[in-house]
């Protein structure tokens, strides 16, 4: 039996006087890919980056509700923020290396956490760039700047150094929107592999990805969760008929 490792609770969240999440509820379980869908402007990112308090760097951003990662209230002030953000990866919708070596792209975090010894560095490389699926590709090149590979290579790195953490969970805003369709397959290829260890939830316009790769599907309508089931049971025969409208592309 799944077991839910992110639990939401009459999330409310506001941007000033603009209330962009309406009482959000919702269970993500552990190593399933949640995809979360809807149009522009809905509050799917919003929400996907409260998991790791993004938000929380927006001026004017306040958040009522709960959300529990393994069950702690990651809004709790006993919170380590840094702690949170190792254990809950972010990807986003542009690749965005540092102007870096591959190698060093990859040590960073675990630098930052402390670890010097080169050999360990070594290997959490190798492992993070294997676990990405691009240690073939740049094997042989880990000294060139991570900014001269390609567009779906670069993403794949992101991945990678977000895995160098050793994280529980990973977000993933919109990963493949700004890659051609060879890359957009290896990433969601990747994602594939990486739910064996990682719980993932995927912010997708991409109504075939969600239903690719997802286990389970949110669909978001004007800062509201219209509807979450397993992804199967959302194509094939949704409940609401607003989630058929935009599935079917009447909108959205």
């Amino acid at each position: 039996m799944a077991k839910p490792i992110i639990t939401v609770r009459d999330l409310d969240l506001y941007y000033g006087d603009f209330q962009a999440l309406k009482k959000i509820n919702m269970d993500i379980n552990e190593k399933e890919v949640t995809a979360f869908i809807g149009p522009s402007g809905c509050g799917k990112s919003t929400t996907i980056k409260c998991f790791n308090r993004m938000n929380d760097l927006v001026e004017g951003c306040r958040i009522e509700g709960e959300i529990k990662i393994n069950g702690k209230n990651i809004y709790d002030p006993s919170i380590d923020i840094n702690e949170l953000r190792t254990n809950v990866g972010m990807v986003f919708q542009s690749p965005n290396p540092f102007s870096k070596s591959i190698y060093e792209n990859i040590a960073y975090g675990p630098k930052i956490h402390g670890i010097k010894d080169k050999d360990k560095l070594d290997e959490i490389v190798e492992t993070s760039l294997k676990n990405a699926s691009i240690w073939d590709e740049v094997k042989d090149k880990l000294k060139k700047n991570a900014q001269s590979l390609s567009g779906g290579q670069q993403q794949r790195i992101c991945i990678a150094r977000a895995l160098a953490v050793s994280p529980s969970i990973l977000l993933m805003d919109e990963p493949t929107s700004a890659l051609d369709p060879i890359s957009t397959g290896k990433i969601e290829e990747l994602v594939e592999q990486l739910k064996e260890n990682y719980t993932i939830v995927i912010v997708t316009h991409n109504m075939q990805q969600a239903a690719r790769i997802s286990d389970k599907v949110a669909f978001f309508l004007t800062g509201e969760v219209i509807e979450m089931d397993d992804t199967v049971k959302m194509f094939d025969k949704p409940k609401n008929k607003k989630t058929e409208d935009y599935i079917t592309g009447r909108f959205g």
